[in-house]
């Protein structure tokens, strides 16, 4: 088989391309990317010997459709993803996320490909704190910032060109992940580096907001299944009952860094914050059949810590700009 991985060099993308190859040593991998800030070449160094990598953008339509025709499948993980950055210049999230899509399901319908669509909870807006409901693939569309509003227009686009041509496309949408080769912007990471770095971790307003967090291993097992067994045209939710508000978070990383459960700052929240985020994955589990390894936050949690602490020369060199970023704004 002969997969094309957008947004390989990425935080999922590439625990995806390294996952596959480990697991799945028939599968033929071309990753895709455009190597942003985002994007890190060094992410792939495990199983470069084992991948054809080719550098360019999802929206360069002569690039993508030569690619396109030699796979047997897309996964198409190439995003702009982060929300400040999207308040900041909407554009790149216009870019990637709208155009690169609609390039990329051009090209699948030329070819006739296997195409899977990776998108976010967060097109769903938020929910409630301290209710039971959660997403389902029913829930209407509802997105709150400018990265989220271009996830959820992509999505529609991968609907109507099923509905439309009769591509042979599924979705899915996956809450937080964590995990290894997460960008140092990030939530976990940055608060796992700065506590590394001897730094009080920062929370933005009260920390009550909720996210629903899933190991981005059982995040890219998930997308397996759906590729090999989902039913076309069908959007699948990926979540692992991992609900955490953000104080919960940074204290539990401060309790694993053996640090007071009070040692850290609060800064202004950020405009449009959601509230909550939870995930109803039940069509996965019962159809498919799909359950998640990592079902103890804080064991995934300590791993992770693990492996920032050994990998301090993957993310060392972005460091300083990312906190310099912040500290402009506040944050």
């Amino acid at each position: 088989m002969r997969v094309l991985v957008t947004g390989g060099a990425g935080f999922i993308g590439a625990n995806f391309v390294q996952q596959t190859v480990r697991e799945r040593p028939d599968v033929d991998v071309t990753v895709l990317d455009a190597l942003t800030y985002a994007g890190d070449r060094s992410s792939l160094a495990p199983v470069a010997d084992r991948i054809t990598f080719v550098e360019g953008s999802v929206a360069d339509a002569d690039l993508v459709d030569g690619l396109v025709a030699e796979a047997d499948a897309v996964v198409h993980f190439a995003a702009e993803s982060h929300n400040d950055n999207s308040l900041h210049d909407p554009s790149p999230f216009v870019r990637t996320n709208l155009v690169g899509t609609y390039t990329l399901l051009e090209a699948v319908r030329r070819h006739g490909v296997r195409f899977h669509h990776i998108s976010t909870d967060e097109v769903y807006g938020d929910l409630p704190l301290d209710t039971p409901e959660r997403f389902t693939a029913d829930t209407p569309y509802n997105p709150s910032s400018p990265y989220s509003s271009t996830k959820a227009g992509s999505d529609l686009l991968v609907r109507a060109w099923v509905r439309s041509f009769g591509v042979e496309a599924t979705i899915s949408n996956c809450s937080n992940n964590y995990g290894p080769y997460q960008h140092v912007e990030k939530f976990i990471p940055r608060q796992i580096t700065n506590l590394i770095d001897g730094v009080r971790p920062r929370l933005y307003g009260a920390g009550l907001n909720v996210r629903d967090w899933i190991h981005v291993e059982d995040h890219n097992a998930a997308v397996w299944t759906i590729l090999e067994r989902g039913r076309v045209g069908e959007t699948y939710l990926i979540g692992a009952d991992g609900e955490t508000n953000n104080l919960q978070v940074v204290r539990t990383l401060l309790e694993i860094f053996g640090r007071d459960a009070d040692d850290f700052d609060h800064v202004n929240d950020r405009p449009g914050h959601d509230l909550r985020y939870a995930i109803d994955a039940s069509r996965l589990r019962d159809e498919l059949g799909w359950s998640p390894r990592y079902t103890d936050f804080r064991s995934g949690l300590e791993a992770t810590v693990g492996w920032y602490r050994s990998n301090e020369a993957w993310w060392r060199p972005v460091k300083a700009a990312v906190e310099a970023r912040y500290a402009e704004s506040g944050q």
